[in-house]
């Protein structure tokens, strides 16, 4: 626990850690397919938002059976007369390779004998079937083509949310391994191109064609979680939706009205393209445009990965691809790390939310250039892991900061000005250590005072006039310590300890003489103030008292005593020492020494070498302060250089102790 808690002390560890445990928790969320539908639908709007894709197939013709041809004929399914007419009137424009997208399992009479005449004597006729899931599910092909290669499946992939995203090119039922429809036509067709399918050199077991090898989709690929990845599968790039492919209608294939030019040497499909007919799928641009939100037709579909496998082995396409797992898991720990940064960073609502929209904005884009590029990199899960990891960590640190500040604030703002206070916060970080003020040496100026005369005054008060009158001192000299940028220490009855210099380090001489300075003016500040004092006190028949005060330079160690619930910030060493010595020196023989002054000030020479003679003084010799072996040069400070001393006359006698 302690170690914990230690590491969450530290920013760097903390993003660390909590970045880390975020990205793993997002990643088991993502395991249970939670997260699938919204990384689906981001992938489909990546795809409709990239730019236009221009693809000029002139390879593959499209021949539609519309609600006009069905009504024309007067039924359906077509017999088979009209399946044999429809191809025989195609022959003579020479195409390449005719792909029919009909179902004949059982013949449509009349006309059978000519049907499989027909397929039989010409090989390149492809016919599909439907593999299914179990024999149930199948639908056979025609008998007479049992066998042969002029059968392709065109079972479909539909995910969960009704959209085809996936193409299949193999299935395998253990027995035999069958073809897809788009894959049947697209192989003939490049054997005369010259191209035939190859194992990939690096991967036997992938498929190559021309330049380009077909890695197959795993379950977890993408945005995937646990799909069926049973077969051949790769992600169908739907770039053909947007262009419509040149097609026909039935009727006018039957009738010759079709240039032969349109057809010569290429794929032809024959399919269904009437509503009346279910055979409409939903494509990730489905959503995206209105025109086509009822649906894609089967054989369009078909068509397009037909298109998209020319595309690759003729010109050098590669399909949509995606990282390996562990990198998808690396990417998205990444961005639970960075999230973590953030939050060290934002310590604050605004920069949250500002730095927390440009992270998404920036992951977006790298998403959606990786789309342009042809890669599918998740978005969802990274996006979760940024903003959550972002989040905890920012109310982790506001909290901290809140925690800090009040421990602060509770050490410092009722004893030095809002000024310094503000300065000691936005420099926190450079003394804090643990959520604390660390120890550190420093060189401070350290001033003491104590009243004169306080126990007389006490003997002839009430506790509570005593008190009052204790506190109107206290608060008055605090306020000189604060206007002058010291801070107030402790407090010793009517004794007070004050620093300057602290808590932020001084690490030049110039900042150190500036303390001295400052230290100097509170004190002549406070001379002043207790004239005004003692004359208040004497209006009111109060007793009086006079100021001592010891003011002394030198190296300290700061930093803050006690436990957690209790903390005080002070200085320790000889510095500290020697300032309370230079106030109690002599203090039962205040005169003839020092006159009838209010106040008595003693510098050491250390805090009198700074004031580079800004200040009128006087020197009282080398004394031997109490508990000191090494005698100490100490001075009196009579006022400042723009001050008159009404005391000036009087003669100073050095002593010693």
């Amino acid at each position: 626990m302690h170690a914990i808690q230690k590491v969450l002390r530290s920013p760097p560890a903390a993003s660390l850690v909590v970045g880390a445990l975020v990205g793993f928790a997002v990643l088991m969320i993502r395991s249970t397919g939670y997260l699938e539908t919204w990384e689906l639908v981001a992938y489909d709007w990546s795809l409709r938002i990239r730019p236009e894709a221009v693809i000029d197939e002139n390879r593959i013709v499209v021949i539609g059976i519309t609600e006009d041809d069905i009504g024309a004929l007067g039924r359906w399914p077509l017999t088979d007369a009209v399946m044999a007419d429809t191809v025989r009137k195609l022959l003579p424009s020479q195409p390449r390779v005719i792909g029919v997208d009909i179902y004949r399992d059982f013949p449509v009479p009349p006309g059978q004998k000519a049907f499989e005449k027909m397929l039989t004597t010409y090989r390149h006729v492809i016919m599909v079937e439907k593999f299914g899931r179990d024999s149930q599910a199948r639908v056979g092909s025609p008998p007479v083509l049992k066998h042969t290669d002029q059968i392709g499946f065109n079972d479909l992939l539909v995910d969960r949310d009704g959209i085809v995203r996936r193409a299949l090119l193999f299935l395998d039922d253990g027995e035999e391994t069958a073809y897809s429809f788009a894959l049947r036509l697209a192989l003939l067709f490049l054997q005369g191109e010259g191209v035939t399918p190859q194992p990939d050199p690096s991967n036997p077991q992938y498929l190559r064609l021309g330049p380009t090898s077909f890695r197959p989709l795993e379950s977890h690929d993408g945005g995937y979680v646990g799909a069926d990845s049973r077969g051949y599968q790769i992600l169908l790039d739907s770039k053909q939706f947007r262009t419509p492919l040149p097609s026909y209608s039935l009727s006018s294939v039957l009738s010759g009205q079709v240039d032969p030019r349109a057809i010569q040497d290429k794929i032809v499909l024959v399919g269904v393209t009437a509503v009346s007919v279910p055979d409409l799928f939903h494509t990730p641009y489905s959503s995206g445009h209105p025109a086509e939100q009822r649906g894609v037709y089967g054989v369009s579909v078909h068509a397009n990965i037909v298109s998209q496998l020319l595309r690759a082995a003729l010109e050098g396409h590669s399909p949509i691809r995606t990282a390996s797992e562990q990198r998808e898991t690396m990417w998205i720990l990444l961005w639970g790390v960075l999230g973590g940064v953030v939050g060290i960073v934002g310590r604050s609502i605004w920069r949250f939310l500002l730095f927390t929209a440009s992270g998404l904005g920036l992951l977006a884009l790298i998403v959606q250039t990786a789309i342009v590029g042809g890669w599918w990199i998740p978005v969802v899960p990274p996006a979760f892991a940024w903003a959550i990891s972002a989040g905890l960590l920012t109310a982790y640190m506001t909290s901290q900061e809140k925690r800090q500040r009040a421990m602060l604030m509770q050490l410092f703002s009722r004893h030095v000005s809002p000024e310094v206070a503000e300065v000691i916060w936005q420099q926190h970080e450079q003394f804090l250590e643990n959520g604390r003020p660390k120890s550190q040496q420093m060189i401070v100026t350290v001033l003491f005072t104590d009243l004169e005369g306080f126990t007389g005054a006490s003997e002839i008060m009430t506790p509570q006039v005593l008190m009052d009158w204790t506190n109107t001192y206290l608060d008055i000299m605090a306020q000189s310590v604060m206007k002058h940028g010291g801070v107030v220490d402790d407090y010793f009855g009517d004794a007070i300890k004050a620093n300057f210099g602290v808590p932020i380090a001084r690490t030049t001489e110039a900042e150190i003489k500036q303390d001295a300075v400052n230290a100097v003016n509170c004190a002549l500040a406070m001379e002043k103030e207790m004239e005004r004092l003692r004359r208040h006190w004497q209006e009111r028949q109060l007793p009086t008292a006079r100021l001592r005060i010891g003011i002394f330079t030198g190296p300290v160690v700061a930093g803050s005593l006690g436990t957690a619930e209790r903390l005080k910030y002070t200085t320790l060493g000889d510095t500290v020492n020697t300032a309370a010595r230079l106030e109690s020196w002599d203090k039962d023989a205040w005169e003839p020494g020092f006159g009838d002054r209010p106040c008595r000030i003693l510098i050491g020479e250390s805090t009198w070498q700074y004031l580079d003679q800004q200040f009128r003084s006087e020197r009282v010799g080398q004394l031997t302060l109490k508990g000191k072996n090494e005698k100490v040069t100490v001075y009196r400070l009579t006022g400042g250089l723009d001050q008159t001393d009404p005391h000036a006359d009087e003669v100073m006698q050095g002593g010693q102790t």
